[in-house]
């Protein structure tokens, strides 16, 4: 078993930003030449998830109202405080999403659906650089 590993930065205004990395995710298949295995993609941090979605401008506004009613910015969170901050809801709509997909890669490109993103929510409520860490298990 062979792992290699890369990294996709972006920058991100916060506030539930929705950040499609699927393009970047296939560059990297294609630069590390990986036919047949398994891409990881991890968000580093606890105030962004990654997952797949269709991404299009509806849903990214759905994910944003959805988001907003289970875990609201301006609710009271212990979390405030703990560290006198702000973003104690991001750290719950972040854990609610997770920090990684696996993605299955077959002949050269990643198993997703005709309409399935990679993509980054960045749930924190500022703006963020974010260094998405990438493994291909081969």
């Amino acid at each position: 078993m062979a792992v290699k590993t890369d990294f996709i930065t972006v920058s991100s205004r916060g506030g539930r930003e929705v950040i499609d990395l699927t393009p970047e995710l296939r560059n990297i298949i294609g630069r590390h030449g990986l036919s047949d295995g398994i891409a990881v993609v991890f968000s580093p941090g606890s105030t962004a998830g990654i997952t797949t979605i269709e991404y299009e401008p509806g849903l990214k506004k759905d994910i944003d109202i959805f988001l907003e009613k289970l875990v609201p910015y301006g609710g009271a969170y212990h979390h405030h405080e703990t560290w006198h901050d702000d973003n104690g809801s991001s750290h719950l709509q972040a854990a609610l999403i997770g920090p990684s997909v696996a993605v299955p890669v077959v002949g050269g490109k990643p198993s997703l659906g005709t309409w399935q993103q990679v993509v980054l929510i960045d749930c924190d409520t500022r703006p963020r650089r974010r260094e998405i860490v990438v493994q291909l298990v081969y």
